[in-house]
């Protein structure tokens, strides 16, 4: 039999997917290139790669920064920042922040145990499922980013926000949710508009139950 007859049979790739698939390799070898350099930046976003089977999509540089200064802001004098599924803010922060402000990751990523006790293993299926050391109402400002747009997710998020948070709460995530995120929460759209290193299917936004200073500039 004929070998081009086997060939017709075979998927083909599209000339773009092929492109992004090209892209992706690239940032990937690019990478592990910067990580054997001696200065190599282990808080910088994307030091820890993007899993999209874990839902993950890292902020860009610039809104990764602007939500950790807006948490810096938000949190005060000797503030406490509990970031929940939002690890490139963290990341961010720690590049920011001095002793006198405590910051912590809830992550279900265990690669992000690389950060020490800042790291705390988060499962948003067992919402109060948390270490003794977090206490209720500890947080000066909980910053939020469920990994899943649907409304069991956000719900069960909520169960450890309002558990951590003091008062404040900034939560990013798609604009399809604003409803559920105003039921569930009580928070409200704001005008700044966090942006992702790739482009995602669904417009993203920010909500808080403060005014953020972030709208002040948006």
């Amino acid at each position: 039999m004929d070998g081009s007859d086997d060939d017709d049979d075979v998927p083909q790739l599209s000339a773009h997917t092929l492109a992004a698939l090209q892209d992706f390799y690239t940032e990937q070898q690019q990478l592990e290139s910067l990580k054997s350099e001696p200065d190599y930046d282990t808080f910088a976003v994307g030091a820890v790669e993007e899993d999209w089977q874990l839902s993950q999509f890292w902020y860009s540089d610039e809104t990764a920064l602007s939500l950790a200064k807006e948490a810096m802001e938000a949190s005060g004098k000797n503030g406490r920042i509990a970031c929940v599924s939002a690890p490139s803010v963290y990341q961010k922060l720690k590049g920011l922040v001095g002793d006198d402000v405590t910051v912590c990751l809830l992550e279900y990523d265990k690669r992000f145990s690389v950060y020490g006790d800042e790291f705390i293993f988060y499962d948003y299926n067992k919402p109060l499922e948390l270490p003794e050391r977090l206490l209720q109402h500890s947080f000066d400002i909980v910053l939020a980013d469920p990994p899943y747009l649907s409304e069991e997710c956000l719900h069960k998020t909520a169960e450890t926000v309002h558990f951590l948070t003091k008062g404040k709460i900034l939560l990013c995530t798609g604009a399809v949710m604003d409803d559920l995120v105003a039921q569930i929460l009580g928070l409200k759209m704001c005008k700044f508009i966090p942006r992702h290193n790739r482009s995602l299917a669904n417009e993203f936004r920010c909500f808080a139950n403060y005014e953020i200073g972030l709208d002040a500039t948006s």
